[in-house]
């Protein structure tokens, strides 16, 4: 009994300290895959990390997406706060705020001025998402409670905003967003467009008429290209939009599409150059797919059935 005993006890060491080096690679792998001064504690808070600080695939997936969408908004963030600037950040259906506390933690937190504004409509996320603030001690992170179509006419905003961002925004809330960053005059849109609607139930409305006069609807015939093709049609109107508003737009991916199906990166920065040849185009395409009368109004169309300067 005590010839087993003792010759079990190198072998449990060894277990343990197998354990522990397997242990202390996979934290080192953790820590590999987070930015430079990204907090620890901030991602155990979001759920991004477990307690014991570990990455599953589903929160590897999430902080990917929003790891290469800080990608793009770093430099937006770092040209507009040069000379002193406080830059002002609107982030719209914030959720539980992951890009807005990271965006917060890499960039706002070092600069040292500079706020950022969650718009998300459920109540129980803004109160989180104010209550995780004040732990932080993130004392420019404010959060609102509205639906995104509310916010521009909203009291406690300010006037005029650098950046707005919208990830996933739901259908219409990236249009709302869009409608929003006009009105506050923003220097630069950053949107992932998500669960676009209501293109497609037009056109499955119209689409006995469209069959009957042109054989182009066969692109929407069936109801999952119908889908399909009622995203393509917004997001290629949004971009319309956005250039005939005087912005300068550029599409590209998120992520890999292993990572996310919504994955159409919207990237709009003003230049004041309002291009003619877009206002047009997208009165055509609203005429085209018989959309004018539904839709010109959310896309810029006056009464008149022209598009607004």
């Amino acid at each position: 009994m005590s010839r087993s005993t003792t010759t079990g006890q190198p072998h449990r060491s060894a277990r343990a300290k197998s354990g522990t080096q397997q242990t202390g690679a996979a934290d080192a792998a953790v820590l590999a895959e987070l930015r430079p001064g990204q907090s620890v504690e901030l991602l155990k808070e979001l759920h991004i990390l477990t307690r014991e600080g570990r990455l599953n695939q589903d929160s590897r997936r999430k902080l990917k997406q929003v790891y290469h969408l800080y990608q793009f908004i770093e430099p937006l963030l770092a040209e507009l706060s040069a000379d002193g600037h406080a830059p002002l950040l609107a982030d719209h259906g914030a959720g539980k705020s992951y890009l807005g506390f990271i965006l917060y933690d890499l960039f706002f937190k070092q600069l040292g001025r500079g706020e950022i504004y969650g718009i998300e409509w459920r109540a129980e996320l803004v109160q989180r998402s104010r209550e995780l603030a004040r732990r932080l001690g993130f004392a420019r992170m404010h959060f609102l409670d509205m639906a995104v179509a509310d916010a521009a006419g909203a009291a406690e905003l300010p006037e005029r905003f650098d950046i707005v961002t919208a990830l996933h925004a739901c259908d219409t809330a990236t249009d709302d967003a869009i409608a929003f960053g006009l009105r506050k005059q923003a220097r630069a849109m950053v949107l992932v467009p998500c669960c676009q609607a209501e293109v497609a139930a037009c056109l499955r409305g119209t689409k006995a008429l469209s069959l009957s006069r042109t054989p182009l609807a066969e692109l929407w015939r069936h109801p999952i290209h119908t889908r399909e093709m009622g995203s393509q049609i917004t997001n290629v109107l949004r971009c319309l939009h956005l250039e005939a508003s005087g912005y300068q737009v550029t599409v590209t991916e998120l992520v890999g599409w292993e990572h996310s199906m919504k994955n159409e990166l919207i990237l709009a920065r003003y230049t004041g150059q309002k291009k003619r040849s877009a206002r047009e185009r997208l009165a055509a395409i609203l005429e085209e797919f018989g959309l004018a009368q539904a839709l010109g109004s959310r896309f810029g169309l006056d009464d008149a059935g022209s598009v607004a300067a």
